[in-house]
C-alpha cells in the first residue's frame, strides 16, 4: 500500500510544488514550458556570473528556496528524486545567457543522473558559444572506503550555493568561482541518520527499519545507509555521527580537530519534530565544543530534505575569516536563515535569574501557635491528596489523560518537602504566596497554574488583616483570578464549581458575629455537593470540554480534589477546637 500524500496527482506533484513556491514569492518566476524557476530580476544580472543548480524534487526547500540575490540565479527541478531533463537545463542556461550574464556556473550534486544531464546540457550550451562551467559537489562522509562513484552530494551543497552566490554578487569571474568553490568542497563533510525511511508519492517506503533501529549514513533519496544501529539517546547518536565523520581512517572524513573553526548545519531531513531538532542541535554543539572545536556559525532547520524522512544530517565546513565573510554575505533567498554574524562558541548562553523581592516579615514569629496550626492543616491536606491519587486518576481518565491524581500528589509531596525545611511563616499572606510559587513550580499542568493564580490573588487581602471578613475576601479574590485567566465559570464542570459553592457560603464570614466553624461546615458541604453535581454537567472548559458529554458520567476530578482539600481544612480546625 502506498503512503498518503497531499497531492493533486502523483505525476504533477513536482510541477505543483514549484508553482506553489513561485506563487508565494514575487522574487521568482517560472520559465514557460519547463520546470525551471528563475530570479524575477534576471535582467539586473547583466555582466555577472549566473548560478544554476537543481536536481530531483522532494528535497525542499532545496533548491528553489535558495534562489535570490547572493545565492542562486535559478533552479531546474526534476520529478521526485529524479534528475531534471537536459532540455530544461539547457533552456535555463540560455535564459540567463540571453539576459546578459557573464557565463553560467552549474552547481551539481554528485549523482550519476545529475552529472550526466547537467553535463550534457553544459556541452550543448558551450557548443552554442555560451560560457558554462560545472562543479560537482560530494560532501558525504558516510563511506569509509573510496567508492568509484565518489562522495554523494548532500546538504553541504547549500553552503556551496551560499559561497558561490556571494562571490558572484561581488563580481568574481566564472572560472575563479568554480575554482574556489571546488576547494571549499574539500573542507566539508555531511552525515545523516534517520528513524525510518520516506516514501515517494504513489510508492511504499523505500526501506524498513525495526522499532529499535536507526539508519546511519543514508542519502537523500530514501536509499539505505551504510550501517544500522540500535536506538540510543540523542547525545549517543551525535557522538556516533561525529566520531564517524571525523575519523581519519574514514576516507570521506572531514578533518575537524581540536582548535578547528567550523560552520555547522543541523538539517532536518523532513519529518523530524522541531523539538527533536532542537535536542539534536544542542547535543551537536555540546559535543563539538567538548572536542575543542570552535563553532563560528550554527544553521539549524530544514535546508535539504528527503520528503518526510524523520532524521537529521550534520554538516561541518572548515572555515577561515575570508570564507566566513562569504557565508555572512547578504542574500534575499527565502530559505536561507537569518544567522547572527557572531561565533556560537565562547558566547554566554544564560543570564542570572532576577532577584526575588525581599520578604516583609510581620511581628509574629514563625513557629508560633498560628504557624503550628497551619502545619497541621497542610499536613492533613497532603495526606488527603495522596490518599486520593488513584481515585482522582480514575475519574480523570474519562477526559483522556488520567493524571489529575498524580498532579495533586506531586503538589502534596512538594508541600511536604517544604514543611520539612522548617516552620512556615506566621503570616497567612506569606504562606499562601509561598504555596503559590511552590505549586506553580512543582505541580505542573493547568491545575498548578490555577491553584497558583488562586493563592496569589487570595494572599493580597490577607496582607492587611486576617479576620473572618478578610478570609472571605481572600476567597473572592482567588475565585475572580481563576475565572479571569482560566475562562471557566460555575457550571462548566471544573474545580471552580466546588470552590465557587464554598465561596458563596463563606460570604457569611463578612457579617458581624459570624461563627468560623459553622460557616465553614456549610461551605464544605456545599463544595462536596457541587463536586458530585458535576457528573451531570456538560463540560464547558478544560480538556474535558472536548469530550462527548455521554462519556463524562463521573464527577470532575478537580472539583472532587478541591472539595477534599476544604474538608481536610475543616477537620483539622474542628479537632483543634477553633
Amino acid at each position: 500500500m502506498s503512503s498518503k500524500k497531499l497531492v493533486n496527482s502523483v505525476a504533477g506533484c513536482a510541477d505543483d510544488a514549484l508553482a506553489g513556491l513561485v506563487a508565494c514569492n514575487p522574487n521568482l518566476q517560472l520559465l514557460q514550458g519547463h520546470r525551471v524557476a528563475l530570479r524575477s530580476d534576471l535582467d539586473s544580472l547583466k555582466g555577472r556570473v549566473a548560478l544554476l543548480s537543481g536536481g530531483g524534487s522532494g528535497h525542499e526547500p532545496a533548491h528553489a528556496g535558495f534562489i535570490g540575490k547572493g545565492m542562486l540565479t535559478g533552479v531546474i527541478a526534476g520529478a521526485v528524486f529524479a534528475s531534471p531533463a537536459v532540455g530544461s537545463i539547457l533552456a535555463a542556461i540560455r535564459a540567463v545567457a540571453q539576459a546578459g550574464t557573464a557565463g553560467t556556473l552549474l552547481i551539481v550534486k554528485n549523482y550519476t543522473g545529475d552529472r550526466l544531464n547537467f553535463g550534457l546540457a553544459r556541452e550543448r550550451a558551450r557548443a552554442e558559444g555560451i560560457p558554462v562551467e560545472m562543479v560537482v559537489i560530494g560532501d558525504d562522509s558516510a563511506f569509509t572506503v573510496l567508492k568509484k562513484a565518489g562522495r554523494r552530494g548532500l546538504c553541504g551543497t547549500v553552503l556551496i550555493h551560499k559561497v558561490a552566490g556571494a562571490l558572484a554578487e561581488a563580481g568574481v569571474g566564472l572560472e575563479e568561482i568554480a575554482k574556489r568553490v571546488s576547494e571549499v568542497t574539500k573542507s566539508m563533510g555531511t552525515l545523516g541518520v534517520s528513524l525510518s525511511s520516506c516514501s515517494v508519492p504513489g510508492s511504499k517506503p523505500t526501506f524498513e527499519l525495526a522499532a529499535d533501529e536507526l539508519e546511519l549514513g543514508l542519502g537523500i533519496h530514501g536509499e539505505a545507509g551504510v550501517r544500522r544501529v540500535k536506538m540510543a539517546t540523542a547525545d549517543e547518536i551525535v557522538t556516533l555521527m561525529l566520531d564517524h565523520m571525523t575519523n581519519a581512517s574514514n576516507v570521506s572524513h572531514v578533518s575537524v580537530q581540536p582548535g578547528s573553526s567550523v560552520v555547522l548545519m543541523v538539517n532536518n531531513l523532513g519529518g523530524l519534530s522541531f523539538l527533536e531538532l532542537g535536542i539534536m542541535a544542542d547535543a551537536v554543539i555540546r559535543s563539538l565544543e567538548g572536542r575543542g572545536v570552535k563553532i563560528t556559525r550554527a544553521l539549524v532547520g530544514t535546508f535539504m530534505s528527503a520528503l518526510e524522512m524523520p532524521g537529521i544530517s550534520i554538516t561541518l565546513l572548515l572555515v577561515d575569516e575570508p570564507l566566513l565573510k562569504l557565508i555572512d554575505a547578504e542574500t534575499t533567498a527565502a530559505a536561507w536563515p537569518n544567522v547572527a554574524k557572531m561565533s556560537v562558541t565562547e558566547r554566554k548562553r544564560s543570564r542570572a535569574a532576577p532577584m526575588e523581592p525581599k520578604e516583609t516579615h510581620d511581628s509574629a514569629t514563625a513557629g508560633g501557635v498560628a504557624s503550628k496550626q497551619m502545619v497541621l492543616v497542610l499536613e492533613r491536606v497532603c495526606t488527603t491528596l495522596l490518599g486520593l491519587e488513584e481515585h482522582l486518576n480514575a475519574l480523570d481518565r474519562a477526559a483522556g489523560d488520567g493524571d489529575c491524581g498524580t498532579t495533586h500528589s506531586r503538589a502534596a509531596r512538594a508541600i511536604q518537602g517544604w514543611l520539612k525545611e522548617g516552620p512556615p511563616p506566621a503570616s497567612p499572606a506569606q504562606v499562601l504566596s509561598k504555596l503559590s510559587v511552590l505549586l506553580l513550580e512543582k505541580m505542573g499542568g493547568s491545575s498548578g497554574a490555577l491553584y497558583g493564580l488562586f493563592l496569589t490573588a487570595a494572599a493580597q487581602p490577607l496582607k492587611a488583616n486576617t479576620d473572618l471578613p478578610a478570609w472571605s475576601l481572600a476567597m473572592d479574590a482567588g475565585l475572580e483570578a481563576m475565572q479571569k485567566y482560566g475562562k471557566a465559570a460555575p457550571g462548566d464542570r471544573t474545580m471552580l464549581d466546588s470552590l465557587w459553592a464554598a465561596g458563596q457560603e463563606l460570604q457569611a464570614w463578612k457579617k458581624p458575629g459570624a461563627d468560623l466553624l459553622q460557616v465553614l461546615t456549610k461551605a464544605v458541604k456545599s463544595a462536596e455537593a457541587a463536586a458530585e453535581a458535576t457528573k451531570n454537567m456538560e463540560a464547558g472548559a478544560g480538556r474535558a470540554s472536548y469530550i462527548s458529554s455521554a462519556r463524562l458520567d463521573q464527577p470532575d476530578p478537580g472539583a472532587v480534589a478541591a472539595a477534599a482539600i476544604l474538608r481536610a481544612i475543616l477537620e483539622v480546625l474542628q479537632n483543634q477546637g477553633v
